[in-house]
């Protein structure tokens, strides 16, 4: 049977966000001292941490480096590329950070403060849509102090800033490499993380080898990683499988998951633990009929989530009521109190009100590469409710990931999916990210009380069990608006040949998997 014994593992909610959700990388390729080989299906849609605010983190995490990160299990950020950091004022508007002597880039140029305000400052200047601008709205200015010492001036407390330094968007990069004002479009990286980016295939695969350089915290169990981009499931599996590749992680579908549960094997292992991520549709207020607010609660009203947990995905996925996932201080299952279980004649009677009798017609759109195997089947599922409905026509359509992101930012879709991969493990960052005028969504979404209110109010709290109201109002509102339905909650499953170790330390609670971590049995 299938080796469960030490691998099959549930671990506590905040702790399985940063231990089984992130990117990944396990061991080398069959035999010896090969590289590690690692399959997934989210390939990087950019090199250039200016530009992403997506899985393209799981690659950067290896290969620039951050002033601060997640050592040794911690689930508060630690410095990295920092000696120290910290607040300097009890109102949370001052943050200094000194960094480790001696820091430089592959390419062998000096790691010093001004790298770090230049990289920052850059985020900023450029602001790509749907970039991660959007995390730095509470940074007034960076400030140089001599060749080590940063400060971070910020324009209203904010007690998770430490958390998004601790980001790969605020990845540190070689001023003399990365343009000031415009995105670097070639396929190079010049960072100081543990890894060197040997060569990148967009597509296609990514070789990463120890990088002679590095200074921080990070322990190397190895001394280099193959990561190779699937399209689909079924060719990665098959791939592990055949021992063509040693590590398979983000993008198993459901389907493949149960067949390698009962699979009669005893050289494969499959950790399996509580996740932290999210998938949810987003309605586009500028599209005739997606931005009528009873539309968007009827569609709220209809959608049978169970069905998809359980039909589509085998219940590998749990039926989520709230943006911010159940496991999160700040929690609770809003849609559920509000909606109840699904039902045509309340939300005929949604529409009634509003003096919609026609059937609605919606467009839904869909990556095709990103989230996994399922993803046409999930949507094919909704298609079947709402139209079951006798209230909606849907139409569905597809682009992939690289082109579907341009779509969404252009605003081009009426309704469409997306998944969210937590920054960091606190309900802020299910929360702010997808609202305001400048948000992860590429379409901005004003709600002065979330933005002015109730998110500054939260931040200026160091402990975090005291934020829950704040929180559960802003839920409140999200239910409202309608703008976003939450669908499900992932859980992590990660399946890796039998020789590998290093899985369970492996990943981080912004769930983003430290390839370093990963060894072959043999090599002890």
């Amino acid at each position: 049977m299938f080796n469960q014994n030490r691998v099959l593992r549930r671990v506590a909610a905040v702790v399985s966000i940063s231990l089984v959700a992130g990117c990944g990388v396990f061991s080398s390729s069959a035999g010896g001292g090969g590289p590690i080989v690692v399959g997934t299906t989210s390939a990087p849609s950019t090199l250039d941490p200016a530009e992403s605010w997506d899985g393209s983190w799981e690659l950067f995490r290896n290969v620039y480096q951050t002033l601060l990160a997640y050592p040794n299990g911690a689930t508060t950020p630690q410095p990295d590329a920092a000696k120290t950091c910290a607040f300097t004022d009890s109102g949370k508007r001052t943050y200094r950070c000194e960094l480790r002597p001696g820091l430089k880039f592959t390419g062998g140029d000096t790691l010093d403060a001004r790298a770090v305000k230049y990289s920052i400052d850059r985020i900023r200047t450029i602001n790509a849509p749907g970039g991660p601008a959007g995390l730095l709205g509470s940074l007034d200015r960076v400030q140089v102090l001599g060749d080590r010492e940063v400060v971070f001036r910020l324009n209203k407390a904010d007690a998770t800033f430490p958390f998004v330094l601790a980001t790969p968007a605020m990845s540190i990069v070689d001023p003399d490499d990365y343009p000031a004002r415009s995105l670097r479009r070639d396929e190079s990286v010049h960072g100081s993380g543990p890894y060197t980016l040997k060569s990148y295939e967009e597509g296609k695969q990514a070789e990463l080898v120890r990088n002679d350089n590095y200074q921080g915290f990070a322990d190397r169990q190895n001394d280099a990683v193959t990561i190779r981009y699937f399209d689909d499931s079924a060719t990665m599996v098959e791939a592990l499988r055949s021992g063509a590749i040693d590590v398979t992680y983000r993008g198993l579908a459901a389907s493949d998951i149960v067949a390698l549960q009962s699979w009669n094997s005893t050289d494969l292992q499959l950790i399996d633990g509580v996740g932290a991520d999210i998938n949810y549709l987003v309605f586009n207020p500028k599209d005739p009929w997606a931005g009528i607010p009873a539309v968007r609660r009827a569609v709220a009203q209809v959608v049978d989530r169970p069905a998809i947990a359980f039909n589509v995905y085998q219940g590998t996925v749990d039926a989520l009521y709230s943006m911010v996932p159940a496991g999160l201080t700040g929690h609770t299952a809003s849609y559920f109190d509000v909606y109840g279980d699904p039902s045509t004649s309340k939300a005929r009677q949604i529409l009634a009100d509003a003096g919609i009798t026609q059937r609605v017609p919606l467009t839904f759109w869909y990556t095709t590469d990103r989230y996994g195997s399922e993803t046409v089947k999930e949507f094919r599922e909704l298609k079947r409710q709402l139209d079951g409905s006798g209230l909606f026509t849907i139409t569905l359509k597809s682009r992939p990931w690289k082109t579907y992101v341009v779509g969404y930012q252009r605003g081009e879709y009426p309704v469409f999916g997306r998944g969210w991969f937590p920054d960091f493990p606190d309900a802020d960052n299910f929360i702010a990210p997808f609202v305001g005028d400048h948000n992860t969504l590429g379409t901005p979404y004003p709600s002065p009380v979330i933005t002015g209110k109730l998110l500054p109010e939260a931040r200026a709290e160091n402990d975090r069990g005291e934020v829950v109201e704040d929180f559960e109002k802003a839920q409140q509102i999200l239910v409202n608006d309608a703008r976003l339905i939450p669908l499900w909650q992932g859980r992590q499953y990660i399946a890796a040949s039998d020789d590998i170790s290093g899985g369970e330390q492996a990943l981080d609670p912004s769930t983003i998997m430290m390839m370093w971590k990963l060894h072959r049995k043999a090599s002890w």
